[in-house]
């Protein structure tokens, strides 16, 4: 079961509770969603202390990672967006902290798991259907027939926009979560692999072993960039998307 690749995504009960009739258990994804919003809020509240003229690691790194929203808000929402920085800075930081923690050996990536990435990506489609809705008013439905277009063909593009809007939590969703689960799963097949061709080939194959160690370690690079790549997308999408509710584009 330990040389399973898909064992690695295995949703474990920590503290058992039922509620209603209904398992809400303490997991252990809930238990790294907890460690990735403490290491966040532990970050921020750690680098913002001082707050020096001549800003110390953790500072540093905090202003890194606020600058580094801040400009993807502003280059793709518009300076309107900046009333819902703390959202996007929030699931960035999320997102980024559960790719990288689950990049370290024995623990659980649970930005691999549909159920998380669907409900973050929920959270954006509501929240920005919400921002639309309050700043436009039934003006907002617009929105699903592009200015310019014939009215003959309001019954084929409607359809068309209603349904691509409605898709995009799931294409959100999907992304980061099959890349995600994609990549750790072939970490763990090229481990095995490794792993096993040493052990077939005995002394010979730690010498045979080092091309395929080479590889591992060149993968993990890899898939660390990926985790970086794929929280980046996701908070570059919800700031498109709140453009969009913003300025109905």
């Amino acid at each position: 079961m330990a040389t399973d690749p898909l064992h690695q995504f295995r949703i474990e009960q920590i503290v058992p509770l039922h509620l209603a009739g209904h398992d809400v258990s303490f997991t252990n994804s809930s238990l790294y969603m907890v460690v990735a919003a403490v290491l966040v809020t532990g970050l921020l509240v750690a680098g913002t202390a001082s707050r020096a003229l001549v800003p110390g690691r953790l500072q540093s790194v905090a202003e890194l990672l606020y600058e580094f929203v801040s400009g993807m808000v502003r280059d793709n929402a518009g300076a309107q967006a900046r009333p819902y920085f703390p959202l996007v800075f929030s699931i960035f930081a999320f997102v980024l902290f559960g790719n990288m923690i689950g990049m370290i050996p024995g623990t659980f990536t649970f930005t691999s798991h549909i159920i998380v990435t669907f409900t973050l990506a929920a959270l954006v489609f509501v929240f920005v259907t919400l921002v639309a809705l309050i700043r436009h008013g039934f003006h907002f439905f617009s929105f699903f027939f592009p200015s310019g277009a014939p009215i003959a063909l309001a019954p084929i593009l409607i359809p068309i926009e209603i349904i691509s809007y409605l898709m995009r939590p799931v294409s959100l969703s999907i992304r980061l979560f099959a890349n995600m689960m994609a990549g750790h799963t072939m970490l763990k097949v090229f481990a095995g692999f490794t792993i096993t061709m040493i052990g077939a080939l005995g002394a010979v194959g730690w010498l045979a072993g080092a091309v395929p160690v080479a590889i591992n370690v060149a993968l993990i690079g890899f898939e660390i960039m990926v985790a970086f790549l794929q929280a980046y997308v996701f908070t570059i999408l919800t700031c498109l998307y709140i453009r969009d509710a913003i300025e109905l584009h």
